[in-house]
């Protein structure tokens, strides 16, 4: 077997190493254009996991990287004065260039041919079996074959340089310096003696006003040291190749061509900011090398490299890409409390969380906890500092909450006629005591022709407001929680089946006439809805005045107007479905006109000192809908006009939207809408842990967590997330006394046996002591 691998980096060297090492009758050639002492960049960075993985692949090529690396625990992060230092992270550095050389050593023993100084390309090697393109970022090889391979880069565009310093460090540290250009960032950490990496970020309008694009590296340099002067402390920073470049995020549809495979960034980047590059090229390798060891010739071998591979990496990016929005958007955070903006950098790539940070940083999980209930007692608050953020009070206008968990709006398909019955009496009753401090309705429709099917709930007859009174009656009876109506029309995505029945496919029969903002149906088969008139838009605007005064007199303590998903008020504000070309269409001020009206008679109708919130889709996740400037708009013209709290969900708007879902996935744009417009938020979406509820609440992400399909299958979930945090304090029925007080025995026993396996889990360290103190 001739293995021809075209890129000496990391990725394509370990492979080599791999293979001639397990299949010895393989002639493993290497063909590398640059020299073999050639190295653009400084250190390169490994956590312990990653180390583990290499131990197991190849226990010299470990001894010989762990012999020559700079390992910490720590992860310093300074920003306006302050300094906090986050231990239990366990990484390495060492240098780019010693772990070229030490990998080419392990190669020549082992036999691999390795060329430098020259070029190659596949047809070279007419004999080879299998091709390795590791030929970098810029690949030659995927540019020539992108028809294939069918690249997407994404040139993202924040500013960055690689630099050097001999200034020495003992943590991973971030330095961020606001200057009258913006804001910069510096990415360091220690990789030998004497030798450490910067990498120098900025925002592109800061790069413009600092005139950092006229300037060639030495003068970059000279710049940079002058902004981080303290930080360097007298030491000065090194250049080697370090151009200003933006990063791109590169995914290729296909890895495979014949004999011939993607490895490394050729194939997949992922951000600096969680140091994966070099660490996924090496993974890369080791997982190529097992597809081959597994057997079945190359074709089934790298099928099954790309069938097994491609997970993990696509997993990484994401949190790569998530880590680089986060600082290409620090300026969003820049006023935060520094703690939590430190707990916002340390979480924000959702690999770390706040039972994770309470374990490995204890004392910073701590000082995060007191510093949130510090300003919540600044905006007047009872808040108490034993309490994780979840167990915080909230307060909307006249509206205390207990707690920041809401139960989330979700529809039954349980009503007849609009009357929610005794289906719905348990479903909201069950919540109301199960701890959460906010609990919402389904969308519940203002009149006949507003229900999305025949089992959706309403309240425009007598019947409708004597069964909500007596759910109302029973929450407020029985338990702590609050209760919202939400309102809404269901518009074009009306005179629809039952959920499980058929989801947004029309009736077959007994639809009932549809309306919306234009003339457009959801499904090519649905109903074509009628497109609103100024009389129309009267009609429905009255009758949701009337539910709001019958949703006082039920004993509703809050309100919410939908306009998300489609529906009636949705339709007007997304370009996709609003085609209008009167005032009510066209610019987003227009497409905003008639939600504003509706919401204006809902602020009318409903007492000054009880609040209304509004859900809104923050993207469509379609071509030619919705932009976050118009999200921005929506949110600030809602709360223009009295809205107390943005419900921030997305989507759902047309049939053919392309949603990307995952962990927590509509988080971005409740922290955007947040952060940027000052305005209460509540996020949903994937949400399913008191983890994730405490990690969005510290890190100022939202102010209350939704949560919808655990409060399905958990009625309880706030009463057992307060057990696992020692809460004792959370209202219960007298009924279930015994049950919580059982539950919170064996909760502190499960917690410290949980607590000590992970202890356990955690990575072993790969030297037997960190580097010594900085200052030392």
């Amino acid at each position: 077997m001739h293995i021809a691998v075209i890129g000496g980096g990391p990725a394509g060297l370990y492979f080599a190493i791999l293979m001639r090492r397990d299949f010895p009758q393989a002639r493993v050639t290497v063909t590398e254009r640059n020299q073999p002492g050639d190295s653009f960049g400084f250190g390169v960075v490994f956590s312990d996991q990653s180390l583990d993985m290499i131990r197991e692949a190849d226990a010299p090529s470990y001894r010989a990287i762990t012999e020559s690396f700079a390992w910490w625990d720590d992860i310093e992060i300074h920003l306006r004065g302050t300094v906090h230092r986050i231990g239990g992270n366990g990484f390495c550095g060492c240098s780019r260039r010693g772990l070229l050389l030490l990998l080419q050593d392990r190669a020549r023993a082992l036999g691999v041919e390795l060329r430098y100084g020259q070029g190659a390309a596949p047809e070279d090697f007419p004999d080879a079996d299998l091709i390795v393109a590791a030929d970098g970022i810029n690949s030659p090889i995927r540019s020539r074959f992108a028809s294939h391979f069918q690249p997407e880069i994404d040139l993202r565009p924040n500013r960055f340089a690689w630099m050097g310093s001999t200034r020495p460090f003992d943590a991973f540290t971030f330095f961020f310096r606001e200057r009258p250009e913006g804001i910069f960032i510096a990415h360091c950490y220690q990789y030998e003696a004497h030798a450490s990496t910067w990498v120098l970020e900025t925002d592109p309008e800061t790069f413009a006003r600092a005139g950092l694009e006229a300037m060639d590296e030495a003068a970059s340099a000279r710049f940079l040291e002058g902004i981080f002067a303290e930080e360097l402390g007298g030491h000065r920073l090194i250049t080697n190749r370090s151009q200003w470049r933006r990063f791109p995020a590169i995914r290729c549809t296909r890895w495979v061509r014949g004999n011939m495979v993607l490895l490394g960034d050729a194939k997949a980047s992922a951000h600096f900011s969680i140091g994966s590059g070099t660490r996924l090229a090496m993974e890369d390798a080791i997982a190529l090398h097992a597809a081959f060891r597994a057997g079945g010739g190359v074709a089934a071998s790298l099928a099954r490299f790309e069938a097994s591979r491609r997970e993990e990496v696509e997993r990484t990016q994401h949190a790569a890409d998530v880590s680089l929005v986060w600082f290409e958007q620090v300026w969003r955070f820049w006023r935060m409390h520094p703690t939590c903006f430190a707990f916002g950098l340390m979480t924000r790539s959702k690999a770390i969380t706040w039972d994770n940070l309470a374990l490995r940083a204890p004392e910073f999980a701590a000082e995060t906890q007191q510093v949130f209930a510090e300003e919540a007692r600044a905006a007047g608050l009872p808040a108490e500092p034993a309490k994780p953020p979840m167990f915080q009070p909230f307060r909307l206008r006249g509206m205390p909450l207990a707690n920041r968990v809401v139960v989330s709006p979700m529809c039954m398909y349980s009503a007849v006629e609009g009357v929610p019955g005794d289906w719905h009496l348990m479903h909201y009753g069950a919540r109301a005591v199960g701890g959460a401090g906010l609990i919402f309705t389904e969308m519940t429709d203002v009149s006949a022709e507003a229900r999305i099917s025949p089992g959706c709930t309403g309240l425009w007859n007598d019947a409708q407001e004597a069964a909500w009174t007596r759910i109302t009656g029973f929450v407020h009876a029985h338990g702590a929680a609050r209760i919202a109506l939400q309102l809404g029309h269901a518009g074009r995505k009306g005179a629809t089946k039952l959920m499980w029945e058929g989801m947004d496919r029309p009736l077959e029969e007994g639809a009932w006439p549809v309306l919306s903002a234009s003339p457009l149906p959801y499904f090519p088969d649905s109903q074509v809805p009628r497109e609103m008139s100024r009389a129309d838009m009267d009609a429905v605007t009255a009758q949701f005045a009337a539910a709001a005064a019958r949703a006082l007199r039920c004993g509703f303590d809050m309100l919410e107007l939908h306009c998300a998903h489609g529906y009636l008020l949705a339709s007007f504000l997304s370009p996709l479905t609003n085609h209008r070309s009167d005032e009510y269409g066209g610019s987003i001020g227009n497409r905003l006109r008639y939600p504003l009206e509706v919401f204006d008679a809902l602020r009318a109708a409903w007492p000054a000192e009880r609040p209304i919130s509004v859900r809104i889709s923050a993207t469509d996740w379609a071509d030619g809908g919705i932009t976050d400037a118009d999200t921005l708009a929506i949110a600030r013209a809602f709360a223009a006009h009295g809205c107390d709290l943005i419900d921030v969900s997305t989507g759902q708007t047309v049939q053919d939207s392309a949603p990307v879902y995952g962990r927590m996935f509509q988080l971005p744009w409740s922290d955007m809408i947040r952060n940027e417009c000052g305005i209460a938020t509540m996020c949903v979406g994937n949400i399913t842990s008191a983890d994730q509820v405490n990690t969005i609440l510290a890190a100022g992400r939202a102010d209350l967590v939704a949560l919808a399909r655990p409060h399905l299958t958990d009625p309880c979930f706030t009463l057992r997330a307060a057990a696992q945090y020692a809460v004792g304090d959370l209202a219960c029925p007298p009924q279930y006394a015994p049950g919580r007080e059982a539950l919170m025995r064996n909760a502190a026993r499960e917690r410290e046996e949980l607590m000590e396996l992970k202890r356990k889990a955690r990575p072993r360290g790969h030297m037997p002591a960190p580097l010594p103190r900085a200052a030392e």
